[in-house]
């Protein structure tokens, strides 16, 4: 069953005058677009974020996270909270500032009327709001509509989601407890600094889920795991995964070069680095929370590794087997593999790396007819497979 999501984002942070907890940055965005897409990944169908003051950083996250088809809209009021707020169905609010792992959005979204996240009291938690003599609010509760309208109702000039949390109190709602070590370790946090929130994301994103994706051989056993390694150093340094695409396509580019000269060996290794840089890219979107690339885009740096193959090859042969890697690397993206196993999808990366080597070892020639059979063994599986 669907729910909507209430954000707060009024509190100020400890940065500088006039900023936002909401507008911290994290995971290459603003908080307030994290906590979005992470509700939105739980299961919410509309989310509605809670201002004083609508900024320019607010504006441009409603406008990032309408432009991927996330209903969202800023609310300034309560007037404008009873018209947009579901009255047919559960509502998620999430505490402004909170920084609080998907598993957590996953458990309350699974949870059907008022329920609450809570963390036992301890030095850990003494930033959340307390609840009772033993717990303190761990950052998300959800709601009943009549709690949400009740409240909505008489809320005068209280903290909605303060005054939210102790009706859900009251109302003797399930709770839900944090563990000490995602306390302790960052997993579950109220932030107020930048420098908060980055600690913050070093424990969310290195334990976050990754989309389970069926990939192809070379980037499930070489180019994924060495993407996992490097991301997390760039999404540090706020590195957006667009430029990363981008050096992708140019190193991709440059590659055909050395290739064209003869320099083969030298073609095929900027060819794969081109490839490890999509992959980080995707691993940066994935750790966003965002949508991956489906379009041109997602295929322009495989396109440049399928021309420096065609290329190095000279012949028909290549040419074939170019085309067939391109089918396959269409079939990856698009998840149309079937049942196949990673080893046995043949992308442009996994035919690279027997290529290179053959081309060090001054036997490139069989190594075509070797990869083309490769592939074309790819293919057949992925029909015969699908059919059955």
């Amino acid at each position: 069953m669907t729910f909507a999501a209430i954000l707060s984002a009024s509190r100020a942070g400890g940065d500088s005058a006039g900023s936002l907890r909401a507008s911290l940055h994290f995971a290459g965005q603003t908080l307030v677009e994290y906590q979005a897409r992470q509700a939105v990944r739980a299961g919410a169908d509309r989310v509605m974020i809670l201002v004083s003051v609508i900024t320019p950083a607010l504006s441009q996250a409603v406008d990032r996270l309408s432009a991927d088809g996330i209903a969202v809209a800023l609310v300034r009021d309560m007037v404008s909270m009873v018209r947009d707020a579901p009255r047919d169905a559960d509502t998620l609010l999430v505490a402004d500032g909170a920084i609080i792992g998907q598993g957590y959005f996953e458990a309350m979204a699974a949870q059907q009327g008022d329920a609450l996240l809570v963390a036992d009291d301890s030095r850990a938690s003494a930033p959340f709001e307390r609840i009772d003599a033993g717990q303190r609010w761990a950052g998300l509760v959800r709601v009943s509509p009549d709690l949400l309208f009740n409240t909505l109702d008489m809320i005068g000039d209280w903290d909605l989601a303060l005054t939210l949390v102790r009706g859900a109190v009251q109302a003797g709602a399930r709770r839900i407890t944090v563990p000490q070590d995602d306390l302790m370790e960052g997993r579950v946090a109220l932030v107020e600094t930048q420098e908060q929130a980055d600690l913050a994301a070093q424990a969310v994103l290195s334990s976050g889920p990754r989309l389970r994706r069926v990939r192809g051989a070379a980037e499930q056993y070489l180019l994924g795991p060495a993407a996992r390694l490097i991301s997390p150093a760039l999404m540090r340094m706020q590195v957006p995964a667009l430029q990363v695409r981008i050096a992708a396509m140019a190193l991709g580019a440059i590659a055909l070069v050395p290739i064209e000269l003869l320099w083969t060996g030298t073609g095929f290794c900027l060819l794969l680095l081109s490839l490890l840089l999509a992959e980080t890219a995707d691993r940066l979107d994935e750790m966003a929370l965002r949508p991956l690339p489906m379009g041109w885009m997602a295929f322009i740096a495989p396109a440049f590794a399928l021309g420096g193959i065609a290329l190095a090859g000279g012949g028909t042969t290549a040419a074939y087997l170019a085309l067939m890697l391109a089918i396959i690397q269409m079939a990856d993206r698009w998840q149309k593999t079937g049942p196949l196993r990673p080893w046995m999808i043949f992308t442009p990366a996994s035919a690279l790396i027997p290529l290179l080597l053959a081309s060090l070892a001054g036997a490139l020639g069989p190594m075509f007819d070797l990869t083309t059979l490769c592939a074309i063994g790819s293919l057949g599986t992925m029909i015969l497979l699908r059919r059955n």
